[in-house]
């Protein structure tokens, strides 16, 4: 028995205790939909999932093995999900976008024999060396219609067996390995995060501490994310519902979150704009939504709040913390990321873990109260996690500042910050400025070599569907919102920005371009920036 009175009890953040826990007490309560209406009771997905791990276990899983789930989201990908963890296994989710060499080196690093796979994708693996990989069960499409070499096949039907009498070795414990969640790899090699079902329920329950039982909620973000992890997990923790789409559908939002009587969601990045870009309608308050995460915190999350009615907040989350910071209702301050939550302390930073002075800009550090709340470690990877867990506090690389009031603001990834003239710019800050301009669809904001030693200011950006951009007035649009120092002496236009397959915008290939022929130089065209002068009397 654990003495500990910070840990949780199993049945409180393990996926299986919660599965027993929900199907004993309201075994005839929905508790997920499926996009094609497919749903399932918590008796339901109790039997379904002891039979996925039936399934798993006749394949020859054991507690602690790896095993890639590599799927959309949709009923297989959460049968696997489940069936690994009530089975005490470890799951691995696979971005589905993953080809080639970041395929192949995220398939060698987990170390996992056995792999369920789609079968729209299983064919990219015939192109890479898939290291200890041995056995694929192939979902949504025949097996036969799969060749794959030096691989063993088999059907869907080896996932879901119609015995479900699943034997567990020993329970599953709260600081268990629960899955491997791969990082984004936009400047380097994909880091394999290890999470456990204690920094799970940190990451979610906890920390949003206002969902409920009576709440539905809609997750749209893939679940090889934290993002759409954590909604899920909610679900189990709090004993309400949850609806499994494969993607956010502007045109189809609203029409979903009223036929399924969506209570909450999250909105991240261009969700937002795409919302309010909607016709205006009468029916725009008549709908089930109470409220939504949004992030970041802007102009346009503000106004979606607003013209929908519903209650919006905000947080600073990344996959290997627990959502340290989170905001109130409708935050007064457009930028914040809200103030650190019970049960965690942050501080920003200089080079050497000292604490800077309210309004300095320095890297973001976090601890939590409770052992396991947050990653422990990137799967053999020991100098990434010894780097990033120096002096007993994880190191986020993020850039941050913090008021007088205690509200946290996020300034930039420290790599992507821009030094002009003696002055810090956040690319953040640059960017969020840059897609308020209409037609503007997306923005990175790099720096580029100049004259002296330090750099000029580049945005590069692509048009939204049906438009186009004119430099100059983007510009323009610019000069009274922006500081001077801040203002971007080189504006590109591209159709489209490179991408991760995470959809994280490549910054570093765009550095790699630099000034191209086609990129417009304010200079070139005669305009001066000038500072304005103030005296003493202004």
């Amino acid at each position: 028995m654990v003495y500990d009175p910070r840990m949780l009890a199993p049945e409180v953040c393990v996926l299986g205790p919660l599965l027993e826990k929900w199907a004993r007490e309201k075994p005839d309560q929905t508790a997920i939909i499926f996009e094609n209406d497919e749903s399932w009771t918590w008796a339901e997905a109790l039997t379904l999932t002891r039979r996925a791990a039936r399934g798993l276990q006749n394949m020859g899983v054991k507690r602690g093995e790896h095993v890639l789930s590599w799927q959309p989201n949709g009923r297989e990908a959460i049968l696997t999900w489940f069936g690994l963890d009530y089975l005490g296994a470890v799951y691995v989710p696979i971005n589905t976008a993953y080809k080639g060499g970041l395929l192949q080196h995220v398939v060698q690093l987990s170390d996992a024999k056995l792999m369920i796979c789609h079968a729209g994708l299983a064919a990219n693996l015939n192109i890479i060396e898939t290291g200890a990989l041995v056995d694929v069960i192939i979902t949504n499409g025949p097996v036969g219609a799969v060749e794959l070499d030096n691989l063993t096949t088999h059907p869907a039907e080896a996932l879901l067996p119609e015995d479900d009498g699943v034997e567990i070795d020993g329970p599953v414990e709260p600081w268990d390995t629960m899955y491997i969640i791969f990082t984004s790899g936009t400047t380097g090699p994909s880091k394999a995060v290890l999470g456990s079902y204690v920094h799970t329920y940190a990451m979610g329950a906890e920390a949003n501490d206002y969902f409920t039982a009576d709440d539905r909620i809609l997750v749209n973000l893939p679940l090889f994310h934290v993002g759409g992890t954590l909604f899920v997990m909610i679900t189990l923790y709090n004993g309400g519902s949850c609806l499994i789409d494969d993607s956010f559908r502007t045109d189809e939002f609203w029409n979903t979150v009223r036929k399924h009587q969506i209570t909450y969601t999250c909105f991240v990045g261009a969700m937002t704009p795409f919302l309010l870009k909607l016709p205006p309608s009468n029916q725009d308050k008549d709908h089930p939504l109470r409220g939504a995460v949004t992030i970041p915190w802007n102009e346009d999350s503000l106004a979606v709040g607003k013209r929908y009615g519903i209650e919006m907040r905000t947080a600073f989350n990344m996959t290997e913390i627990s959502s340290p910071i989170i905001s109130g209702v409708n935050p007064p301050t457009l930028g914040t990321c809200g103030r650190p939550r019970r049960g965690v302390e942050v501080r920003v930073v200089d080079e050497n873990d000292c604490e800077v002075a309210p309004g300095v800009v320095g890297e973001m550090i976090v601890r939590t109260d409770r052992p396991w709340s947050m990653n422990h470690g990137y799967y053999k990877n020991p100098e990434a996690t010894a780097k990033a867990w120096r002096n007993g506090w994880f190191h986020t690389g993020d850039a941050f500042r913090y008021d007088e009031n205690g509200e946290f603001f996020f300034v930039d990834r420290i790599k992507d910050a821009i030094r002009r003239r003696g002055e810090n710019i956040s690319s953040f800050e640059v960017e969020s400025e840059v897609t308020v301009f209409p037609g503007v669809g997306e923005a990175a904001a790099i720096p580029v070599p100049a004259e002296t030693n330090e750099d000029e200011v580049m945005i590069v950006v692509s048009p939204a569907p049906e438009h186009e951009i004119d430099p100059m007035e983007l510009f323009k649009f610019l000069e009274p919102r922006m500081a001077h120092f801040m203002l971007p002496r080189f504006i590109r236009i591209m159709d489209g920005l490179p991408k991760t397959p995470t959809q994280k915008i490549q910054k570093n290939l765009l550095r790699e371009d630099g000034i191209t022929s086609d990129t417009w130089d304010r200079e070139a065209h005669g305009i001066k920036v000038r500072r304005q002068k103030l005296t003493a009397g202004d």
